[in-house]
């Protein structure tokens, strides 16, 4: 199991990247409240069984996907626990089958490495490429439980707040699947 801190509701002293300041920015500006942990290294669902317990959260399962092209894009949010089919993914959406993005597109498009991936990004896609996709169990959480964009530190907010605060900020609609 690894290592976790004791839970802050400050940023990190020190940023690790532009884009985990860009978080903390964003979410200071939008008077989005936060809690969080610092850890060793977390990148599978497993590693955030230590998280969870921190801060009493269910860490969400984000995905970055496209098409085979790779010019249509989704960043699919769903349980941690719940296993990802991609043709499931896409008849829900009535679109091709998708994939996971390339590594590298993951760092261009929302400045995250693998096992980073966050919504807290989304304000990053600009030209709005990135189709935002939620499951609806995600949505009956309390609280809302996610990376800072580094796969050290962890946090939770109210999934009320990412809803109503944070997605219109980041001028994106999700489409909500079951």
């Amino acid at each position: 199991m690894i290592k976790v801190s004791e839970t802050k509701n400050t940023p990190p002293e020190r940023f690790k990247t532009a884009f985990q300041e860009g978080v903390y920015n964003v979410l200071e500006r939008l008077g989005i409240e936060f809690l969080r942990v610092d850890n060793e290294p977390a990148v599978t669902m497993e590693d955030c069984i230590a998280i969870d317990a921190a801060l009493n959260v269910k860490t969400v399962k984000t995905l970055l996907l496209c098409n085979r092209q790779k010019t249509n894009f989704y960043l699919f949010i769903t349980e941690g626990d719940k296993p990802f089919v991609t043709k499931d993914f896409s008849r829900k959406l009535e679109i091709s089958r998708t994939s996971f993005a390339p590594a590298e597109m993951l760092g261009e498009m929302l400045g995250c490495e693998v096992g980073s991936t966050t919504v807290l990004t989304l304000h990053n896609d600009k030209n709005n490429k990135i189709q935002l996709v939620i499951d609806k169990a995600v949505l009956t959480y309390e609280y809302y439980g996610c990376t800072d964009s580094t796969t050290t530190s962890y946090m939770r907010i109210k999934t009320d707040d990412l809803i109503n605060k944070y997605i219109p900020y980041s001028k994106h609609e999700a489409i909500i699947i079951d």
